[in-house]
């Protein structure tokens, strides 16, 4: 019953999860946001006091069930483990691995490196580079956003072609941004990695490379329950050793090595003696279990049914959540069907721009984990992966396809690191996070090539004005070009995105260091 309810409890996490960063709607966001405020690296980047406190009660009391429930990673390499036992043939599939010894010198020194990159990244934001690439919750993100995203709009796309063809509009087309080449192949890599080190090995990437299964590891052995041998039962069959994908039960010696275990209940279900029970740890384990224990049991069987029915009916409240939808933007190529529309590439503004409630790039840099949610939840698609180095994967805002709209704060409800506050519409109004500047040389017009206006007329703050460029010049038309108010300038770059000068805007967004109230 332990395993069983541990398996409904872990699908839950990973499929609220990678709703969070497949579903283009936003729906998911309600029902499914509180799974990532569980998360370990996470928390401790955002000084979460009371989930970390909660993280490191649940691992002293039973063990490494983080691992196997809550880490997303952890619970990924649980599937591809078990495709690699079906390549196993069935007599043998109960057999695979045997106990190995704590590989301390890999395991300690890649914690020391990570370690070593937090206290780094302090003080230079490319030091995080490292952690970004191990740290499990991050890595599955990229693994969801590159990879996943892609292959479910891909689904939703072609079910929209079959709408279209019946006239219906259940279903319509998508397109979002994904990391790029470089981040893509990134995932990959990652993917193949812990994917093949799970099909062929168990958890063995758990267990020696990762930094957070190495520090629940020093808690879990003082865990108060936990799998227990007890020798008077044990009759040699070593199924629990064949059986755990951890490799840490030694049942020639009947000793499990606590560090290692992730509580995956493997051994309780293979063991058909039932020398092995999940329960308090004990220098004596009872050799007879009597009939005042059975009922205990069956009491607690009852409870923990309850719960998995609970988290059932929360499951099927997050589906019917992700029923509402939103219409995305339309995508034009030409400009009223006559002349064809040159995509923008504006260049990289002199300070990186960071979303309304990051307080400052400081704030921003020494909090984000890289994991790419923002950019896969943001409806705009403002938000891009950095390419450079100092801030490599990390989302930074660009204008060429979308500008930040005054009424969306996305970003700001998932981020679990504390890179991105919590902000309300009514506050992110208020918060400039650039100022636009004009280039008088390229603007239509300042150059007298058109009375354009179009920055103006958008600016959502009201921060720009059309004024004559000769203020003697009084002729009833006189030519005019816009003036931005720094003071009124929100940053959010729809001047910038809607300019029609192509393919570098005449006016654009350069970040601040820190964010600013305007008003």
């Amino acid at each position: 019953m332990l395993k069983k309810l541990r398996v409904i409890l872990a699908i839950i996490f990973i499929v609220g999860i990678t709703a969070l960063f497949v579903d283009f709607t936003g729906s998911a966001i309600g029902p499914a946001a509180w799974m990532l405020k569980a998360q370990f690296w996470p928390s401790l980047l955002s000084f979460n006091i009371i989930s970390l406190l909660l993280l490191v009660i649940l691992t002293f009391v039973a063990g490494r069930v983080y691992c196997s429930v809550i880490c997303p990673l952890g619970v990924m390499q649980d599937v591809f483990n078990r495709l690699g036992s079906l390549r196993v043939k069935k007599a043998a599939r109960r057999f695979r691995f045997k106990f190995v010894k704590e590989n301390k010198v890999v395991r300690w020194s890649v914690f020391a490196m990570f370690a070593i990159g937090m206290i780094a990244g302090s003080f230079w934001a490319g030091a995080r580079i490292w952690m970004a690439l191990i740290e499990p919750y991050t890595m599955y993100g990229r693994i969801a956003a590159d990879i996943v995203k892609p292959v479910y709009e891909a689904g939703n796309n072609l079910l929209a072609d079959i709408a279209e063809s019946q006239d219906s509009t259940v279903f319509w087309h998508v397109s979002s941004v994904v990391g790029g080449d470089t981040v893509m192949w990134i995932a990959i890599i990652s993917l193949l990695v812990v994917g093949v080190t799970a099909f062929l090995a168990g958890r063995t990437w758990c267990n020696t490379i990762c930094p957070v299964g190495t520090l629940l590891g020093v808690i879990s052995r003082f865990s108060v329950f936990a799998p227990r041998i007890n020798k008077s039962l044990c009759n040699g069959c070593r199924k629990c050793e064949r059986n755990c994908k951890a490799k840490c039960i030694d049942s020639s010696g009947h000793i499990i090595d606590y560090s290692r275990c992730v509580a995956c209940m493997n051994c309780l279900e293979s063991c058909s003696n039932r020398a092995i029970t999940f329960s308090i740890r004990s220098k004596k384990p009872a050799a007879v279990v009597s009939v005042a224990e059975k009922e205990c049991d069956s009491s607690r069987r009852g409870f923990m049914t309850g719960i998995a029915a609970i988290a059932s009916a929360s499951v099927a409240k997050a589906a019917d959540a992700l029923v509402d939808s939103i219409r995305p933007r339309d995508e034009k190529t030409t400009d009223g069907g006559f002349a064809p529309i040159t995509p923008k590439h504006n260049p990289a503004p002199e300070i990186p721009m960071v979303p309304p409630g990051a307080i400052s790039w400081k704030n921003f840099s020494t909090h984000c984990t890289a994991c790419q949610l923002c950019v896969s939840v943001c409806p705009n698609e403002v938000l891009k992966p950095s390419m450079s180095l100092d801030t490599f994967m990390m989302p930074m805002m660009g204008y060429d396809l979308g500008y930040c709209r005054p009424e969306c704060v996305r970003c700001s409800e998932v981020c679990p690191a504390g890179a991105i506050r919590p902000v309300t519409v009514a506050e992110k109004s208020d918060i400039s996070v650039g100022t636009a500047r004009v280039h008088v040389r390229h603007c239509l017009a300042a150059q007298g090539e058109a009375a354009c206006g179009v920055c103006a007329r958008h600016c959502p703050s009201n921060a720009i004005s059309m004024m004559p460029v000769d203020p003697d010049d009084k002729s009833e038309n006189p030519r005019r070009r816009p003036v931005v108010d720094e003071s009124c300038c929100l940053g959010c770059g729809a001047c910038e995105n809607l300019c029609p000068v192509s393919p570098v805007s005449a006016i654009r967004v350069n970040g601040r260091d820190a964010h600013t109230t305007i008003g």
